[in-house]
């Protein structure tokens, strides 16, 4: 998912402020995904530049940050273009591509760890293990400091991540049973150019 389709789908709901888009986007993601106010604005120049979204102007808000000096200045409130509309509703109808190749750095870090002469691969599973059992750790207090029935989606959130890294370490276990033990690919000789 990217910002420009999270807007397109807040902005099916109804128009919004640059500002309250960015707070919604927040808000309805689980607090994962902070955004800052620059990055929002240029999502909707480009939006606006591809025809999926239109501003109007004219009418006072106080939705900007209560420190901001635009405070009750005239906005621009944002709607969606009938193709706009059109893109929101296809990607709630388009799933989420999987099993395409992704660029995992784990992956390929023991992809190379495996295949340069000199590396210890258990050492650096043993060291990414540590790393991973850490942050399922962080992961597992920050959901039990959720309340699911008042915050369903920091809550769905956070068990998406958890499950993802449970699989990292499921994974991480498969490399060591599998690989870690066994003797690193040489590279092939160079072939002699004369």
């Amino acid at each position: 998912m990217s910002v420009r389709q999270g807007f397109l789908a807040l902005l099916s709901e109804q128009p919004m402020h640059g500002y309250q888009l960015r707070q919604e986007f927040e808000r309805r993601t689980g607090s994962s995904w902070p955004l800052n106010i620059g990055q929002a604005y240029t999502t909707l120049n480009r939006l606006s530049r591809d025809g999926l979204v239109e501003a109007t102007t004219g009418e006072t808000t106080d939705v900007d940050p209560p420190t901001a000096s635009t405070t009750g200045r005239t906005a621009e409130r944002y709607h969606l273009t009938e193709q706009g509309r059109r893109a929101a509703v296809s990607w709630w109808e388009t799933p989420v591509p999987r099993g395409k190749a992704e660029r995992d750095e784990l992956a390929i870090k023991i992809a190379l760890a495996v295949t340069v002469p000199g590396v210890d691969v258990a050492a650096v599973v043993r060291h990414q293990r540590a790393e991973t059992m850490r942050a399922l750790r962080a992961l597992t207090r920050a959901k039990r400091q959720v309340d699911p029935a008042a915050d369903r989606a920091r809550s769905l959130v956070l068990d998406a991540q958890v499950f993802a890294i449970e699989a990292e370490a499921r994974w991480l276990d498969h490399v060591e049973a599998t690989v870690a033990g066994e003797p690193q690919t040489e590279r092939p000789p160079k072939r002699s150019t004369r």
